[in-house]
């Protein structure tokens, strides 16, 4: 038995395999690129550790691949014959099972339930947060930190991933100023800690401050360099300061740059790529032939049904490549997993699955009015989809696309008066042109009246 980086006994004998296994953490803490290495060399020093094999399986099925929930089923197997020798490894193990039985919802109550007994267990504290993130509870993802906060001193050696975390939390609930604050703190104390830098870029989006947001990540880069494909994500942020500036033609060199750079199937390359170009397109840009090779994946997934963020995002790519057939393939199949057997990711399919996916099919018929119709009845569950405000806004702006397009002016100015409110009041470039073409249409249509 052994003691790892963060204080915690392991169940392993060998130095090098704790030295990897050590960097296995700090990886996923940092969406290190080393991480997945570092777990493999782990496992392979010491294949009986359980711990390993049962973050191996939590790994997989945080990747939303159905084809992938058998090879996380057989991690478990693995890690339950293996066994663990400490309640904390068990839970764990257990958090696997919870998940492999769709109930993500209780993996991360186990996640938490570690943190009770370990609070300075910081590979738990980010298990909870991702899966928080992922299932849309943006309340509990703060909530925790909250509860963990005392066990967290900069002497912590995750102190700065911590803060990285409590960063994005706050920017999620809407303490911007708080939230910019701890990220630079992360930043301060975790030079790696791409997480905490992209929760400052959030902050910049959401409140409107796109010259200020490509200041910080200028000159940081070294801050996101060595991620996984997250570095991608980051550089999607870059693109939509651009592009809210008005900056299109920088916008689309970072797509085929950086945010595109590798052609991967992995959902969360695919819905950076896909709300770029859907938010380029409804600011009238012509995006070319780039749909085509996102439409090309997405129809090969259209009977995944993992997490409706990223089947939501694979629809974006056949709506926006014009494939009518797929993309109806894709929206009866989610309405089918929201009518079956109730569990924690069906309830998504159901809502706000169902009527958003409806409403993106009837957007990319020209069929506005029922747009807006099934969009807006999914805004109020929108949250539940997972991901960050700033990825579903491209929602967001279908939706009031929709209405200025269906001639629902009044409708869809109430909705950007929303959209600006739940952004402490700050306007952005899209409201601010959005809210212009209502009213020089309303301004035109009234002129027309009087004469």
């Amino acid at each position: 038995m052994l003691t790892d980086i963060y204080g915690s006994d392991v169940a392993l004998t060998d130095q090098t395999a704790l030295a990897h296994w050590n960097g296995v953490q700090q990886g996923v803490l940092s969406h290190g690129a080393s991480a997945a290495d570092h777990l493999a060399a782990t496992l392979e020093a010491e294949p009986g550790f359980g711990l390993g094999h049962a973050l191996k399986g939590l790994f997989l099925m945080m990747l939303g691949r159905r084809e992938l929930v058998a090879v996380a089923a057989d991690s478990l197997a693995t890690a339950r014959a293996c066994g663990t020798s400490t309640p904390r490894e068990a839970a764990y193990v257990e958090a696997l099972a919870a998940w492999l039985a769709d109930q993500p919802e209780k993996a991360a109550t186990i996640a938490e339930s570690i943190l009770v007994s370990h609070p300075h267990d910081a590979l738990a504290m980010k298990l909870s947060h991702g899966i928080r993130f992922i299932l849309g509870h943006r309340r509990a993802m703060l909530d925790t930190l909250d509860v963990l906060r005392p066990a967290y001193d900069p002497s912590h050696p995750a102190f700065g991933y911590y803060m990285g975390c409590r960063a994005f939390a706050l920017e999620e609930n809407g303490a911007y100023d708080c939230a910019r604050a701890a990220g630079m703190t992360a930043l301060d104390h975790a030079s790696d800690d791409a997480w905490g830098l992209h929760a400052v870029a959030h902050v910049h989006d959401m409140t409107g401050n796109a010259t200020a947001g490509l200041e910080w990540l200028s000159g940081n880069e070294s801050a996101w360099a060595h991620c996984n494909n997250f570095r991608f994500h980051v550089w999607w942020h870059k693109a939509l300061m651009y592009l809210d500036l008005g900056q299109t033609d920088a916008a689309l060199a970072l797509y085929d740059t950086h945010v595109r750079a590798e052609k991967s199937d992995d959902y969360r390359d695919i819905a950076n790529a896909t709300s770029l170009l859907m938010r380029l397109e409804l600011d009238g840009v012509h995006v070319g032939k780039r749909w085509e090779e996102l439409a090309d994946l997405a129809e090969k997934r259209t009977e995944d049904g993992c997490l409706i963020f990223a089947d939501l995002h694979y629809l974006l790519a056949l709506v926006g490549d014009n494939r009518p057939a797929a993309a109806h393939t894709l929206v009866q199949r989610i309405a089918r997993d929201g009518a079956a057997t109730p569990t924690d990711m069906n309830a998504r399919f159901e809502n706000p699955g169902t009527a958003a996916a409806q409403g993106l099919e009837a957007f990319g018929e020209g069929n506005f009015e029922a747009a807006f119709a099934r969009l807006n009845a999914a805004r109020p569950a929108m949250q539940l989809a997972g991901g960050s405000h700033a990825q579903r806004d491209v929602f967001e702006r279908i939706t009031i696309d929709a209405g200025i397009r269906a001639g629902q002016f009044d409708h869809a100015a109430t909705l950007l008066a929303k959209r600006t409110a739940s952004r402490g009041g700050h306007e952005d470039g899209f409201a601010a042109r959005r809210l212009e073409m209502i009213y020089s249409t309303t301004r035109r249509a009234a002129a027309i009246s009087a004469e």
